[in-house]
């Protein structure tokens, strides 16, 4: 017998996720928390010990952070989960929100870097394209940065003199390009690797005075780092001897940078010397980081996590820095690594399986989104749910995913979908094979480009699934494409090679809606009313093919976007998916 109240303790118990603070004030802080139930801002005083909720909205809030001066706690309001709206603020002690800069309109979020004078700059997309405006405090906003491809704020250097941009003017949002400019507009420097290489801005040196930006590219196909001062003109590659990927951040005094090392679904953190060139690992447990910090008495903050155990905000100091309210939620299992041969390589697959019973067992084929994401060892409340009920739970980075290399993550492009789920099938077949998996109960799962995974496999691989649960995916690629933020249509035409007007035949070959007649596994459909990724009316045209072919379907709507911050909500909404599956397999 299954016991309820522990799956939905996993769901229900209180997070927090890794705090940042104020530069200018380090003992200010803020984090994010679901400890009233749904995910809010929150205010932490180091020296007092003072916590406060600093936000309270029906639906949550996911954006915020305190500025320099530690005086002001920014956020983001957006409506309902919509992404679309203005940025907040209000005094760390506490009061009254007001607009952060009056006289900007609402539009969807391109980036925020705040300065300790108050200077603000803001990145905004909407109809036109990418707008980013330079607010000084008292004054009305100016536009520094306009173009109709995709763009972003990457930066702004401790004494405000430099401002980096993300940028596609060349028509590639997948691969960046990156550009520092004055306060005026003036361009300073331009950095771009050329066709299929990007390079991302990853913060500017924390001391005044110094120009010096902190990049990651891909020059030699993964990504590694480099420092740029676009002052001077120089570049410094940081090559370090390790597999996988890797990123960065400053320590406080510049000397060095605390290097994070994604390989194989697991984390690794280093300090690297500027000086010296020595890397130094710094000791976590084996599993996954979900960000880490330095703060200014060199100790290291960061959020630990494995499929076993919950997240835990750790210091290398050996504290526990931040612990939230009430029970710890209840382990889990831990994560199998499996490599399987596919049609683009070896495929790493993460299972998790019961305790008690063998093989055969129903299989769910959770599948991530993004595309541009991996499955890690990080624990999950849904995957701990579904083997609880029984269930082996299989985790698929297929090409597309990131963590393992450029050409890996790049193999999609320009035959959107099929590629990933060549992958998926692999694996599937492999599971079944090995005696992992019952043919006859597999369940293909997951939520937003994993949604759209699920629905393209159900009309592609009919033969090989026996249900499908498909939370805010793209159901109809084209409709999808015309009424989704902007910015994702920029991210789609660079997946593509080009909008729906100009390469249609790959778009239709790619829409789940293409092969909706020959969809036979019961499908249950997750959709936010207020989605602007995946937005509402291009499911409703895939519900709506369903119903007139007599297709056997559900849906669950709610009133939210692209998810919820709502735990019950999402405890409602996993019940809904964990109900629906075993009914179709005969489980209950």
């Amino acid at each position: 017998m299954v016991d309820e109240e522990r799956w939905k303790a996993r769901f229900r118990a209180a997070r927090v996720s890794l705090p940042g603070w104020a530069l200018d004030a380090p003992h200010r802080s803020t984090y994010r928390s679901n400890a009233t139930g749904t995910w809010e801002i929150y205010a932490w005083d180091r020296t007092t010990g003072e916590r406060r909720q600093v936000t309270d909205r029906p639906n949550g809030t996911w954006s915020g952070g305190v500025d320099p001066t530690g005086e002001w706690i920014w956020w983001f309001a957006d409506t309902d989960g919509d992404e679309f709206g203005v940025w907040q603020r209000q005094p760390f002690g506490g009061g009254a929100d007001e607009p952060a800069v009056p006289g900007l309109e609402p539009s969807y979020p391109s980036g925020l870097a705040v300065g300790s004078s108050g200077l603000a700059i803001i990145g905004r997309t909407g109809e036109h394209g990418t707008t980013l405006h330079l607010c000084r405090p008292g004054g009305e906003p100016e536009t520094l940065y306009e173009h109709a491809e995709d763009a972003h704020v990457a930066g702004m250097s401790r004494d405000e003199s430099l401002i980096a941009i993300g940028h596609s003017e060349h028509g590639d949002s997948r691969h960046m390009a990156l550009r520092v400019v004055g306060p005026d507009g003036s361009a300073v420097a331009d950095l771009w690797d050329g066709p299929g290489k990007g390079v991302y801005g990853a913060g500017f040196s924390p001391v005044g005075g110094d120009p010096r930006l902190l990049v990651n590219h891909e020059r030699r196909g993964r990504e590694e780092l480099l420092i740029w001062d676009p002052v001077a003109g120089t570049e410094r590659e940081i090559v370090l001897d390790l597999p996988g990927e890797v990123g960065a951040d400053w320590y406080p005094d510049a000397s060095a940078l605390l290097i994070s090392h994604s390989h194989e679904a697991r984390d690794e953190i280093y300090r690297y010397d500027l000086g010296s060139g020595a890397l130094e690992r710094i000791d976590t447990p084996r599993g996954v980081i979900g960000g880490a910090n330095v703060r200014p008495d060199g100790s290291v903050e960061f959020a630990w996590t494995s499929a076993a155990e919950p997240p835990v905000i750790r210091s290398t100091s050996g504290a526990v820095v931040l612990t939230p309210p009430g029970p710890p939620p209840p382990s889990s299992v831990p994560v199998t690594d499996v490599w399987v041969d596919g049609p683009g390589g070896r495929i790493h697959a993460l299972v998790s399986t019961p305790l008690e019973g063998t093989g055969p067992f129903p299989a769910v084929f959770d599948v991530h989104g993004g595309p541009t994401a991996q499955d890690t060892d990080a624990f999950s409340p849904a995957v701990a749910a579904w083997v609880d009920h029984g269930f082996a739970v299989v985790q698929v980075n297929y090409r597309g995913s990131t963590g393992y290399g450029s050409q890996w993550r790049d193999a999609l492009e320009g035959r959107v979908g099929l590629t990933e789920l060549e992958d998926v099938k692999a694996v599937r077949d492999w599971a079944v094979d090995s005696g992992l998996a019952d043919p006859a109960k597999l369940v293909l799962t997951g939520g937003s480009w994993g949604g759209y995974l699920t629905l393209l496999g159900l009309g592609t691989q009919p033969d090989d699934w026996t249900v499908g649960v498909a939370a805010v995916p793209v159901a109809d690629y084209f409709a999808a494409y015309e009424d989704e933020m902007e910015g994702l249509q920029a991210f789609d035409r660079s997946l593509f090679g080009g909008s729906p007007a100009e390469v249609p035949e790959r778009y239709r070959e790619s829409s789940p809606l293409t092969y909706v007649d020959k969809v036979s596994a019961p499908v249950l459909i997750l959709a936010g009313e207020n989605d602007p990724r995946c937005p509402i009316r291009q499911i409703d045209n895939y519900l709506g093919r369903l119903t007139e072919l007599n297709r056997p379907h559900e849906v669950y709507r709610y009133d939210a976007g692209h998810g919820s911050l709502v735990v019950e909500e999402r405890i409602t909404q996993f019940a809904a998916e964990l109900s629906f599956a075993m009914k179709h397999l005969g489980m209950r």
